[in-house]
C-alpha cells in the first residue's frame, strides 16, 4: 500500500511541478519534463474518441519541444496573457514494463492584464511516465481536451 501511495504522490508532484513551471513561464524547463525521445499531443476528445490521428499539436522528441518554446519565446507575437493549470490528483492506471500509466484531469485559465480570467483549456492528461536517476520523466504525454473551440490560438503548452 505504501508503494501505490508514495508512487501517486510522486505523479502529483511531477503534475505539480509541470503547471508551476508553465505558469511561471519557465518555458525553456518543459522540454525536460520528457525523455529525449517523449512525445506531446494536444487533441479533441473526439478524434482521440475515434482514434483518428488529427491533433493541434504533435510533437515528437525534446527537440521538437524546444522548438516549440523557441517560437513561444522570440518568434510569435500575441497579446500578452497569464495561466493557470489546475490538475486534479493523478488515476494511476498501472505499471508495466517500466512504464507508468496515468491520467490526470486538467483546467487552464487565461488571465489577460486588466481583463477578468476565461477558462482556457479543459480535458485530461494522459501519461505514460518512465522512472529515471533524475526522477519521473513523461514518455508521452496526450492532453485531451473537451473544449470544442480553442480560443485563438494555443500557443503556450497545456
Amino acid at each position: 500500500m505504501m508503494e501505490k501511495l508514495m508512487l501517486q504522490l510522486e505523479v502529483d508532484q511531477l503534475n505539480a511541478a509541470y503547471a508551476a513551471a508553465l505558469d511561471e513561464r519557465r518555458f525553456d524547463e518543459w522540454p525536460a519534463f520528457f525523455l529525449e525521445d517523449g512525445h506531446y499531443k494536444v487533441q479533441a476528445r473526439e478524434n482521440f474518441d475515434r482514434g483518428l490521428p488529427l491533433a493541434l499539436i504533435a510533437l515528437e522528441s525534446q527537440g521538437m519541444m524546444k522548438d516549440r518554446v523557441y517560437g513561444v519565446t522570440q518568434t510569435i507575437y500575441h497579446g500578452p496573457y497569464y495561466t493557470r493549470h489546475v490538475v486534479g490528483p493523478a488515476l494511476v492506471l498501472g505499471e508495466q514494463d517500466g512504464r507508468i500509466r496515468a491520467q490526470a484531469n486538467y483546467a487552464v485559465f487565461r488571465t489577460r492584464p486588466g481583463d477578468a480570467s476565461e477558462v482556457y483549456n479543459v480535458g485530461r492528461y494522459i501519461d505514460e511516465i518512465v522512472r529515471t536517476p533524475a526522477g519521473l520523466k513523461l514518455a508521452s504525454r496526450t492532453c485531451v481536451y473537451d473544449s470544442e473551440m480553442v480560443l485563438n490560438s494555443l500557443i503556450y503548452p497545456i
